[in-house]
């Protein structure tokens, strides 16, 4: 789809926070935060403009797994609206961003979720680790290599 320069509200850059992402999900957890994080490094790192940008996200395709798509589509502006973004089935999980023939695949670093505990709330403590991950620096988070 063509664009024209003069448009008011093409390729709005924002910075989304916490409640952002947790405004748009229905709830905060590790994936959205991991995959808006990998997101906005796609954006800042490989191509500022989301109509250029295509991205696709490996995982299960099931929850909690899936919701790495979410925070892909809100830090990086590939969408499932613009169809440039795509969910594939893997026992791995990671992303491909590809732009102007060059590709680059992100990684996430193993994580590992709060046991759970009896008569604990198990889904606060997720929400406080997934509010710990959105501070940490992208190399604590994931890893990336160019592919093309």
């Amino acid at each position: 789809m063509e664009h024209q320069a003069s448009c008011h509200y093409m390729n709005l850059d924002r910075t989304f926070t916490v409640e952002d992402l947790a405004a748009f999900h229905s709830h905060l957890g590790p994936y959205i935060v991991l995959g808006y994080r990998i997101g906005r490094f796609a954006r800042e790192q490989i191509c500022k403009d989301p109509f250029s940008l295509k991205a696709r996200v490996f995982c299960t395709t099931i929850p909690p797994q899936s919701c790495l798509a979410d925070g892909v589509q809100l830090g990086s502006g590939c969408t499932l609206g613009k169809r440039n973004i795509e969910l594939i089935r893997s026992d791995d999980v990671y992303c491909e961003f590809e732009s102007d023939g060059k590709t680059v695949r992100v990684v996430p670093a193993p994580f590992f979720l709060p046991p759970r505990v009896e008569n604990d709330d198990y889904e606060r403590q997720i929400e406080e680790y997934a509010e710990k991950m959105y501070y940490l620096p992208d190399s604590d988070l994931f890893s990336v290599e160019r592919l093309a």
